[in-house]
Formats: structure tokens, C-alpha cells, sequence
């Protein structure tokens, strides 16, 4: 290779260089998105976990929605009081209170009061009894199966498999909505934290068919709506529900409940 060839070489690469320079520049240019400082500040505070709690895709989607002023400050509930207290001073604006909520299992079947249809030797996954092998493992179509699907997603521990049923300790509950998402009977549910009675069923089979399968299931008797002072209990569907916006904590619904299914389950 000659002299002459060499500089045309370079001066080509050279040229390609710029050129590549000038799109780089203009792409950078026509597909800039500006960062709002607060959004910003936001995502520094927010823990990072991404796990869709709030309602969001993630912290980054939360950031930018408290940052728009389309969500509250308190919004994530894995970060609780403080994040929402540092949240708040960024906004410059008060805190809103709100009641805490927590994730409970609507089952009291388990071990003890529910029977068992047999010995099952297959996948140990909830989802997937439930959609293949149903009849092989629970006589109650509606009650935990406790192959702890939940317990493999929370990332805080804060579900156990105890006495053949999934148990939330609330004490470390972020409802971050993981364990409420792998139920695939759907008996996990948020309740106020301080919702004292609550109904630990969610079968929805008469009273006879319930029965049949568990000693402490609703039986859709409706004593309890039948005493409820405030209205706050009613049967619907074959079971009993709580309006905890009318429930006074009187604790009648509980004493009167002839399969003892209303559980007193905080202070």
C-alpha cells in the first residue's frame, strides 16, 4: 500500500468518524428525555424494589407519578412512614395519614380441620395442583393447598407454611402484593391492620357441601349478620364478609359464630 492509499484510508475512516459523530449527536438530541429533579429525588429515597406494590410498574414509575402529582407520597408499602415522611419533605407538602393495610390468608383449613383427599406424590406447587390435581390433594376446592407458592415469593419472610396452611406474620408484611399474585385460589387478601375479627374462609359452597370437607368452615348459617349491630357483617354468596369501615370491633360476630371462622387476629 502506497502513501496516496494510506491517507485515503484515513481520511475516510476519518469522514465515517464525523458522520457516525453527527447521527449519535442528533439521535441523542431528538430522543433526550429530561429528568425531573424531584422524580430524581424521589428514586433516591424509594427502596428499590421494584415490586409493584404501589400499583406501578416500579420505584422508577412511582418516582415520576408522586413527582406529577398522580400519586401520594405515601404510596409504597414497603417503605412504609419513613420513605413516605422523606417523600413528603421533597414534595413539600404534609403527609397524609392512612390506615396500614396487611396481607391475610382467608383459611383456616390446614392440617387439623380439613380433610385431605390423599396421599399426593406429584409437583409440589399450588398452581399447579390446582389446575391438574385438585381432587388428589384438598377435599376443599376453595382452601389452601400449602405447597407454598406465597412463601417462595415474598422477599421479606413473611409467609409460612404452618400446620398445613399459609400463615402471614404481619409484623414483617410490606404488602408488596407478591403472595397475593401466586395464590391461585386467590386466599390472600390486604385487610386494615387493625381490623380485629375477621373471617378466616373463603368457601363459598353450601352449608352442607362445607361441612363435608372442613370442621370450621362457613356455613353460611348468617347468625352473624343476624347480630351485627352496625350491619358491618353480611353473608353473601354462602359466606360471611366484614365492611370494616362499619365494623366497631364489637366482637359479636365472633362470640356468636357457631363454627368459631370469625377470628380475633389483631389488638
Amino acid at each position: 500500500m502506497n502513501v496516496n492509499e494510506i491517507i485515503i484510508a484515513v481520511v475516510v475512516l476519518c469522514v465515517i468518524a464525523i458522520i457516525i459523530g453527527v447521527v449519535l449527536s442528533l439521535a441523542e438530541k431528538a430522543f433526550h428525555i429530561d429528568i425531573n429533579e424531584l422524580e430524581k429525588q424521589i428514586r433516591d429515597v424509594l427502596p428499590g424494589s421494584n415490586c409493584g406494590g404501589c400499583g406501578y410498574a416500579g420505584c422508577g414509575s412511582l418516582a415520576k407519578a408522586i413527582a406529577d402529582g398522580d400519586a401520594p407520597a405515601n404510596s409504597c408499602p414497603v417503605g412504609r412512614e419513613p420513605v413516605a415522611k422523606a417523600i413528603a419533605e421533597i414534595m413539600g407538602s404534609e403527609l397524609e395519614e392512612s390506615e396500614r393495610s396487611v396481607a391475610y390468608v382467608r383459611c383456616d383449613g390446614g392440617c387439623k380441620n380439613t380433610k385431605r383427599s390423599s396421599d399426593y406424590y406429584g409437583v409440589k406447587s399450588c398452581a399447579y395442583v390446582n389446575e391438574f390435581a385438585n381432587s388428589d390433594v384438598t377435599s376443599c376446592k376453595y382452601g389452601c393447598i400449602s405447597f407454598g407458592d406465597c412463601v417462595s415469593e415474598c422477599d421479606y419472610s413473611a409467609v409460612k407454611i404452618i400446620d398445613g396452611k399459609a400463615v402471614v406474620d404481619e409484623s414483617l408484611c410490606v404488602v408488596c402484593g407478591k403472595c397475593v399474585k401466586a395464590c391461585p385460589r386467590d386466599l390472600i387478601e390486604f385487610v386494615p391492620a387493625s381490623a380485629k375479627y375477621r373471617v378466616e374462609c373463603l368457601s363459598h359452597a353450601n352449608g352442607k357441601q362445607t361441612r363435608d370437607v372442613c370442621t370450621v368452615g362457613c356455613i353460611a348459617c348468617r347468625i352473624c349478620e343476624k347480630n351485627c349491630p352496625t350491619g358491618a357483617i353480611t353473608v353473601l354468596d354462602n359466606l360471611a364478609e366484614i365492611d370494616y369501615s362499619k365494623c366497631t370491633k364489637c366482637g359479636i360476630c365472633s362470640e356468636k359464630c357457631p363454627r368459631n371462622i370469625i377470628k380475633i387476629c389483631a389488638d
